[in-house]
């Protein structure tokens, strides 16, 4: 992969993003090594375990507003958050010989598309699924709900999340997990823009990314087919797909 690749991890809360770039880091230090994540603004209350200035600029929502006007910032309303983006952020890291990395929601990566930014750098763009291009048309076969379908596993995935991070979950917490669950299906929607959609079943905080030390399961093909791109090589065969634009209505 060439130096100064803008590489985007996209795909719906809860997916498994964060566990894929902590196993890269664990077992391809240098492949993650060339990457340098792009931190967002967001006006959303920090979790336990994330800090300023290194997971997210934790800003107040008139602060992030505020950005919108000024023409070096794309402001984006994320899943019900507002999040901001630097634009110059991409440019000094390219200039720094290292590689942008961008880990989040794929609404940013649209409007990054929308302004043209994509087409001034090199691009490597990956989606996180909840289910495969199979699945998706099993499903479909057989006349199943797919929106319904995606949002109660993504639900299962974000109340597992929520509970490991707090035992005791507010009318809130779960006004947000409906929001984000019921969500997924709109980001997949998504996934045909990217150059490589990889499936992956393990979500964040399953036991397959880290509980035996090495992964296993789709967390495993997940990390190998992510560090394979990164390296311009071919993934593993069947850990990444390509989708039509109408395999999700």
């Amino acid at each position: 992969m060439p130096v100064g690749m803008f590489v985007v991890l996209a795909g719906p809360s809860c997916i498994g993003k964060g566990p894929l770039y902590s196993a890269l880091k664990r077992f391809y230090p240098e492949v993650a090594g060339r990457l340098q994540q792009i931190i967002l603004y967001n006006d959303r209350a920090i979790r336990p375990g994330e800090e300023d200035g290194v997971d997210y600029f934790f800003r107040s929502r008139r602060d992030i507003e505020a950005l919108g006007p000024d023409q070096a910032h794309i402001v984006v309303d994320v899943r019900g958050d507002l999040q901001a983006l630097e634009i110059a952020q991409v440019q000094r890291i390219i200039d720094a010989d290292r590689d942008p990395f961008f880990e989040g929601n794929p609404f940013v990566p649209a409007k990054l598309r929308e302004y043209g930014l994509f087409d001034k750098f090199p691009v490597l763009s990956v989606f996180l699924s909840p289910l495969s291009c199979e699945e998706i048309l099993y499903l479909k076969d057989r006349g199943v709900d797919l929106a319904s379908f995606v949002t109660d596993v993504q639900r299962r995935k974000l109340l597992h999340r929520a509970v490991r991070q707090k035992v005791n979950l507010s009318l809130k917490d779960l006004e947000n997990i409906e929001k984000k669950a019921a969500s997924a299906i709109v980001e997949m929607r998504e996934a045909w823009k990217f150059d490589h959609v990889i499936p992956v079943h393990d979500g964040e905080g399953h036991d397959n990314w880290d509980a035996f030390y090495y992964p296993v399961g789709t967390a495993r093909k997940a990390l190998l087919a992510f560090a394979a791109l990164l390296q311009g090589e071919i993934p593993p065969a069947a850990t990444t797909e390509r989708w039509s634009e109408d395999l999700i209505p």
